[in-house]
């Protein structure tokens, strides 16, 4: 059972729960998700079947959109509304123009201080753990980019905005440094992640639909290609014998190398066989001229 889910994860369910259901209906043992969303976060969650968790790295590394609800006057240790509070005040004297004028230095390129409350690991374990034992770790800032920062609506004291950002970008850091910047503290009240990769949440299934999919067996009406997410990649199709070798590992020397077009992407490419399996990705290595096979996933002949 190879493929990817967009799975809509519902209010209250750790990400690691949902792995937990999709193993248990599809009874395929290696399954994985492609970025964690929060407990109280609800969205888009791409979980990844058999062959296709070894694409996992590359949804991970893709935009996500998000829609984020921001209460300003109140701060949390957690940085969102499940935290104990750190701060309030009165945030009523804010204007629609200074929040548009504090959003402004967080697009782009910047660095940003991960939450004390996260998964980032340190020593081995994760940041969060370490907090609720009551261990200070502070996490190191780290650069990240925000493509796109809008705001939405603004209904005092809520802010609602929409996001377009790169990997590693933490929402919740987000709405608590806004807050920081306006001088009345804030946290994230709700998140709904719209988008990650190309998978929309127009498109996602809920748990009630796959527990009924795989229940009366049409469960694969929601399973998406391994191949589906290296779209943007130029493609290539080889004969047998050069499928073979690259099942064998060599490096190999392929038409059209000087091509720029070959190169415009991390120097990968999708690789077919010629009744059209998708055979794997091979990454160009500029220095020795060759195409070096990165992931195979066609291993019969």
């Amino acid at each position: 059972m190879d493929g990817i889910l967009n799975i809509n994860k519902p209010w209250g369910k750790t990400s690691f729960s949902i792995v937990a259901i999709v193993k248990r209906l599809s009874g395929e043992q290696r399954v994985g998700h492609a970025g964690t969303l929060d407990p109280t976060a609800t969205g888009v969650l791409p979980v990844c079947l058999g062959q296709g968790t070894r694409v996992i790295e590359f949804i991970v590394d893709s935009t996500k959109a998000y829609r984020a609800q921001i209460e300003l006057g109140v701060a949390t240790d957690t940085y969102d509304a499940s935290g104990k509070i750190t701060l309030k005040k009165d945030p009523s004297g804010i204007s629609q123009e200074q929040l548009e004028s504090a959003l402004a230095p967080f697009r782009g390129s910047i660095q940003q201080t991960p939450p004390i409350y996260s998964a980032i690991k340190h020593h081995g374990k994760p940041l969060y753990q370490l907090a609720r034992a009551g261990i200070k770790v502070e996490p190191r800032s780290r650069l990240i980019k925000i493509h796109r920062l809008e705001l939405i609506d603004w209904r005092p004291p809520v802010a609602t905005i929409e996001i377009e950002c790169g990997k590693g970008t933490y929402i919740r850091s987000l709405a608590h440094d806004l807050g920081q910047a306006l001088g009345c503290g804030a946290n994230l009240k709700s998140l709904v992640r719209s988008r990650c990769s190309l998978f929309d949440i127009r498109d996602s299934v809920s748990i009630p639909q796959l527990e009924d999919a795989f229940h009366y067996g049409y469960w694969q009406h929601f399973i998406y290609p391994v191949d589906i997410i290296l779209s943007h990649w130029m493609a290539m199709v080889v004969n047998d014998d050069t499928g073979q070798a690259i099942r064998n590992g060599r490096p190999l020397v392929m038409e059209n190398d000087n091509s720029p077009a070959w190169h415009s992407v991390e120097n990968r490419c999708r690789v077919y066989t010629c009744d059209g399996r998708f055979l794997g990705v091979m990454r160009f290595n500029p220095e020795r001229g060759q195409w070096q096979p990165e992931k195979v996933f066609v291993t019969g002949p």
